[in-house]
């Protein structure tokens, strides 16, 4: 790859020109085979719909769809996706007990602000020969994506790369929320947060809806592009993705944001008011 002076470009410059983590740029597709992706797959939006699914519930629903599949198949992919019942979250809710976790602070807060709260967290998108990783980072008041990363392993390091690019563009927030996922728990993840001066804000265990706003990003952006693709490369999901949510963030109208697009609710201070308390 090279650039407009046609000089070949570094590793590390393609990477960061792709989005994507140094690992995933060296990624080769999973040896899943084509029936279990197939069926990740279909668990991933049955628990997209339904996060209080357990693997029985799963199964039950599987078999109305005409799939036949055992209880242990089911536990064992979910496993492997990192899946567990009342959580919507991937194995990143999986969190390390030597690493300290923040207290919630977002109840009853009145979201008034950009830059007032960021959200972050992963999911798991399917692609015709494996899977792969997406963070994302979220105003929570605008909805405005300020930053993604796309990575084949859940290091810290892509979730690090997504947030140092949300504060080299838009600057610092006031507070910070994410899941108890052992890459936001991580010493480097929360030293960096905590060198800016940002407060730093985690779900509480079992609350589903604490990130509710970027739950339902998610949902959106698999019904409207993930699941309707069959991504082939690590890269071609990234631009697919990437032209997604660029038109997410400028093209496309929100009735929560009385018709403004998030990026008009992150960049024009002079559009009324979008207050609203979390509960």
């Amino acid at each position: 790859m090279v650039n407009k002076n046609h000089e070949k470009l570094s590793i590390s410059e393609q990477c960061k020109l792709l989005q994507v983590s140094r690992s995933t740029f060296y990624y080769t597709p999973m040896p899943d085979s084509k029936y279990e992706l197939d069926l990740m797959a279909k668990i991933d939006e049955l628990h997209l719909n339904r996060p209080y699914l357990g693997s029985r519930g799963i199964r039950r629903f599987l078999k109305r769809q005409g799939i036949i599949v055992n209880r242990k198949k089911v536990q064992r992919l979910m496993r492997k996706m990192g899946i567990e019942s009342i959580y919507r979250k991937i194995k990143t809710s999986k969190h390390n007990p030597n690493h300290k976790i923040y207290p919630y602070l977002l109840k009853g807060l009145q979201i008034n602000r950009p830059n007032q709260v960021w959200v972050s967290d992963i999911t798991y998108i399917p692609m015709k020969r494996g899977f792969v990783y997406l963070v994302a980072i979220m105003d929570l008041y605008s909805r405005h994506i300020l930053s993604w990363k796309i990575s084949n392993t859940l290091d810290t390091s892509f979730c690090i790369d997504a947030l140092e690019e949300a504060l080299s563009k838009y600057g610092v927030p006031e507070i910070f929320n994410s899941d108890q996922g052992c890459q936001f728990t991580s010493l480097i993840f929360t030293e960096t947060l905590l060198a800016k001066g940002i407060k730093i804000s985690m779900d509480g265990k079992g609350r589903c809806i604490d990130n509710i706003f970027i739950e339902r990003f998610w949902k959106s952006l698999k019904y409207e592009e993930v699941y309707s693709k069959a991504y082939d490369t690590v890269k071609e999901a990234v631009f697919s993705i990437g032209e997604y949510i660029w038109d997410y963030n400028n093209q496309r109208p929100h009735s929560s944001l009385d018709d403004k697009t998030p990026a008009e609710m992150y960049f024009n201070s002079n559009i009324p008011d979008n207050d609203f308390v979390l509960i």
